[in-house]
């Protein structure tokens, strides 16, 4: 096993930033094979790409689970599929 003891790292926490930059390589790639990402107005009045839709949908979920953790003892699950929620708007709607 990998030992993630510095920076007092969890396996958790390890997941959750692999899962970022796989975000972040996936998008990198669909702009590689599909250039553009096709600029769009939705509901915030301001012109928005793929790359945008993904960082407000990463902001959002951050602040999503902070609430989380600071109103509530429920598991951060639940908070994952509201997160999950959000970015589904976020790409459909921004």
């Amino acid at each position: 096993m990998i030992d993630l003891t510095w920076m007092a790292w969890t396996w958790p926490t390890a997941i959750f930033f692999l899962t970022i930059f796989g975000l972040i390589a996936m998008m990198g790639v669909w702009e590689y094979v599909s250039p553009g990402g096709n600029p769009r107005f939705g509901i915030l009045r301001f012109e928005t790409t793929r790359g945008d839709r993904l960082f407000l949908s990463l902001l959002g979920s951050a602040f999503i689970c902070l609430g989380w953790l600071a109103s509530t003892e429920l598991s951060l699950w639940y908070a994952l599929l509201v997160c999950l929620a959000w970015a589904v708007l976020v790409f459909r709607l921004v």
